[in-house]
């Protein structure tokens, strides 16, 4: 039959998904992973929604649910009632329906469509045809009786003039839109004025002589670090960071701070930035362009032969960056293959990589873990449609920059943790044995673990041990499934009010310090040091952090993971309309996931992720093994597993989803 044997289960379900029986209630949010699936987040836990359990909920929304019995396995969550509303306004397509007519959410998960209210302003009036995207505001909402009804508020676009699936994206994990008037008129007020700062604060320093640097990719627009270092007669090394000094334009409570309160952080899509702060500050006053002063706030830390921190210095700053350098013109540099701006720049660089090799060698022997990722990026036209993908893997360039700037995070965080400051600290827990115990098969399979110690080690969660699985996978076809595989055991890093050290990074205390313009946790971090140094760290202004921080940390952390979803799915739309255009064409890849349906294959040239239907494999029946992740035929006893080698034909995508549809080549 071509397809793993079904799961013959008990089939009796009651009118809700489960048989009767009497009901308790709860109260969650609602999260819909896909139209009519999804779960209820509540206090016991999440509950999978019953069939047609969603009723006239939406996603987001704040809902008291039953919970149906279901005979050997968890209950199952049906809406009874909304309580609090999440979605006030959306992104749709327009279409004529009736007199006015009706709006279809770009996000599938609203799970409705909305009739136009009878009021002006009409469609007609905005200009709104016929499948143009519209902003839409709720006026009534759906109910058993009643249909859903919007009134419009402006028009968008034309399917022509936007690109609908990166559009959907936006919609579906609710990335905010135009800057409101208010924070842009406020923004285009505000002037560097480096000189009268520095006049008016004496607490300031002057390091627009030293000499420092940006590095970053090469398609960057905002640059919020800068770098310095150099050599110190007693073999030791002095490492400067400078930090773009948002916090000091973006105070509590105006319109700047309150968008970026809302926002808390940058989202980079495939085709476009929807950035946190307006372009006036991201792009022009707070960053660091080359030759031009800008306010700071700097690291300066003295590192000894060995590259462990003796001292650390932190302060308010103004510098002027020498050079704007990319990853890749540095990684010539440093192999000698280009001239760097000047012989001074070039010795900067060659000081960090130092710096670097050092760094690297105190965090492996701490216990810290590099886990090997591949960043692939569709590049696009002008007209945003795909022409190739860019990969970017860990270089000796984006490792200097790294380095320093996880020792500028460090020093940092330190410093506040031994005051309690209140900061939003960047914490990362030892994972579970539970999700450890599920890496043992497959990583077996890969030939990287035996039953001794280092088995023993990850149930424990040693770092040490990891260390040492991945050192083994280097260079083999399973070093990056070995790192995806513990990579996805560990415990998400997540902002908290309270410092509760990194566990990946090996560091006793770790916070973000580095990213202002694109992250708020950032300047958060920003005004608890400046408190610190200013020895306000009792007063009122961080009194009023204290109080907000722990509900900022959740939103933060939960507004990060909606930005980083929604990047990933970009890529995979744009991946997808890519391959489009070579269907029919066979791939070199290698398979890197395994469920009962089917393999997943990572392409060798584009990185792109494909799907090999089980039907594909054969017309046996296929056993599927959970634990070691692999399909295995009854009748010819091949074993599809992670890591084998396989040469795939593209036979099909589905653009919208992201999907890419594989088969075999013999």
């Amino acid at each position: 039959m071509g397809r793993s044997r079904p799961h013959r289960g008990n089939r009796r379900r009651g009118r809700s998904g489960g048989p009767r029986s009497r009901a308790r209630t709860l109260t969650g949010t609602l999260v819909i992973t896909r139209p009519g699936v999804g779960y209820v987040e509540t206090s016991e836990g999440p509950f999978e929604l019953a069939r047609h359990g969603q009723r006239e909920a939406m996603n987001g929304d704040e809902v008291e649910v039953a919970l149906v019995e279901q005979r050997g396995r968890q209950p199952r969550a049906v809406v009874r009632s909304v309580v609090t509303r999440a979605v006030e306004t959306f992104l749709g397509r327009f279409a004529p329906a009736g007199p006015l007519g009706a709006v279809r959410p770009l996000d599938a998960r609203i799970g409705h469509d909305f009739f136009v209210v009878p009021e002006d302003p009409t469609p007609e009036r905005l200009g709104v045809r016929d499948g143009d995207v519209v902003v839409a505001r709720v006026t009534e909402y759906p109910t058993r009786q009643s249909a859903a009804v919007v009134t419009i508020e402006r028009r968008v676009g034309s399917a022509d003039e936007l690109d609908l699936n990166v559009e959907a994206v936006i919609a579906s994990y609710g990335l905010p839109g135009d800057f409101p008037a208010p924070v842009l008129e406020q923004a285009e007020e505000i002037r560097a004025r480096v000189d009268e700062e520095l006049a008016r604060d004496p607490s300031r320093r002057d390091l627009r002589e030293a000499l420092c640097v940006t590095v970053d990719p090469v398609d960057a627009r905002d640059f919020d670090d800068a770098v310095g270092a150099r050599r110190l007669p007693d073999g030791g090394f002095e490492l400067s960071v400078h930090i773009a000094d948002v916090s000091h334009y973006a105070l509590p409570d105006t319109p700047i701070d309150n968008e970026a309160k809302r926002r808390t952080c940058s989202a980079y899509l495939v085709d476009r930035v929807i950035p946190m702060l307006p372009e006036r500050l991201s792009n022009d006053v707070c960053s660091l362009r080359p030759g031009q002063d800008r306010l700071a706030m700097s690291v300066v830390m003295r590192l000894d032969a060995r590259g462990n921190v003796a001292a650390a210095r932190m302060t308010r700053s103004a510098i002027r960056s020498a050079a704007r350098l990319d990853y890749d013109t540095v990684d010539e540099v440093l192999l000698g293959r280009l001239d760097a701006p000047s012989e001074e720049v070039g010795e900067l660089l060659r000081t960090l990589d130092e710096i670097r090799a050092l760094r690297e060698r105190v965090r492996r022997d701490r216990g810290a873990i590099d886990f090997e990722t591949v960043e692939a990026r569709v590049t696009l036209d002008g007209g945003g449609a795909p022409t190739g993908v860019s990969v970017r893997r860990r270089t000796r360039a984006t490792g200097l920059i790294e380095e320093a700037m996880l020792l500028a995070n460090e020093c940092v965080a330190e410093r506040l943790a031994q005051r309690d400051a209140p900061a939003a600290y960047r914490v990362h827990e030892r994972p579970v044995p539970e999700d450890l115990r599920t890496t043992l098969p497959p990583l077996r399979e890969l030939g990287l673990v035996d039953d001794g110690e280092t088995a023993s080690g990850l149930l424990a969660g040693d770092p040490f041990a990891i260390q040492r699985v991945l050192e083994r996978a280097r260079g083999t076809d399973g070093e990056q499934l070995a790192s995806a595989l513990l990579l996805r055991a560990q415990r998400r890093a997540v902002y908290l009010p309270v410092n509760e050290g990194h566990y990946a990074l090996g560091a006793p205390a770790y916070c973000h310090f580095t990213s202002p313009i694109r992250r708020y946790p950032d300047v958060l971090v920003h005004r608890a040091l400046k408190a610190l140094l200013d020895g306000r760290i009792d007063g009122r202004e961080m009194r009023a952090q204290t109080t907000t921080l722990p509900q900022l940390c959740r939103t933060c952390s939960e507004r990060e993971r909606a930005a980083d979803a929604a990047s990933r799915t970009s890529q995979r739309i744009k991946m997808a309309e890519l391959l489009s255009d070579h269907v029919g064409e066979r791939f070199s890849g290698v398979v890197s996931g395994c469920e009962r349906f089917g393999l997943f294959v990572t392409l060798d040239e584009t990185h792109a992720e494909g799907l090999v239907p089980v039907r594909a494999l054969g017309s046996e029946w296929f056993a599927y093994d959970d634990a070691r992740m692999t399909l295995t035929g009854e009748e010819s006893g091949e074993t599809w597993g992670l890591g084998r080698r396989v040469l795939v034909e593209v036979t099909g995508t589905s653009v919208p989803r992201g999907q890419i549809d594989l088969t075999l080549v013999p």
